[in-house]
């Protein structure tokens, strides 16, 4: 790597550390619109890599990767995504984070930092980790880390909804609807499986 090279990651990684990925993928939405199209919200490694690029280049990672590669992939893509009422959702993702720290996410962090983890640490930003870190860090109060853990966890549920929302050959199962039972769940995707043609 360039000297330039090291001193764009490092600039694009202090912006990850100090505003988290939200702000990260936003800057990447008002740089590389297209990009961030393509790009899951989740898929950290790409979104900075996507930023990386721009600031190095100049040019967009979408404008490369079309000049590269061809658009057309050569697999009949068709997606399924289980949703479920936007509230009753972020009923579920409170329940789960509140699970997550009556089941020890608070040991399993302090065990981590004892190690020499720190929030710099690509592992260290998944949600739940880097709040917990804070609260143990003493920068916030552990019912602050929680509640940051809740809210950051529903802002990516909706990202998440939002890039399926944008790809063609989505299909949508409302599991709320289907009472969270598992067979008719599987029933309802072998269905579309099969309106789709599609093989398994």
């Amino acid at each position: 790597d360039t000297d330039q090279e090291k001193e764009i990651r490092t600039t694009v990684k202090k912006y990850l550390d100090e505003h988290g990925e939200d702000a990260l993928y936003s800057w990447l939405e008002k740089v590389d619109p297209e990009s961030a199209q393509k790009i899951h919200p989740n898929n950290l490694k790409r979104v900075q890599r996507a930023l990386e690029y721009f600031l190095l280049t100049g040019e967009k990672m979408s404008v490369h990767n079309q000049r590269e590669k061809a658009k057309q992939t050569p697999y009949d893509l068709t997606f399924i995504v289980l949703t479920m009422e936007r509230k009753t959702l972020y009923e579920r993702i409170d329940q789960r984070v509140d699970h997550m720290i009556e089941a020890g996410l608070v040991d399993e962090v302090q065990v981590l930092k004892d190690k020499g983890y720190t929030k710099s640490m690509t592992s260290m930003q998944g949600l739940g980790y880097k709040e917990i870190l804070d609260y143990l860090n003493g920068e916030c109060s552990l019912e602050e880390a929680i509640y940051k853990i809740k809210r950051d966890t529903r802002h990516f549920a909706k990202r998440q909804l939002t890039w399926f929302r944008r790809e063609k050959n989505v299909h949508w199962i409302q599991v709320d609807k289907l009472a969270f039972d598992r067979e008719s769940i599987t029933e309802a995707i072998i269905n579309l499986m099969g309106q789709s043609e599609i093989s398994y």
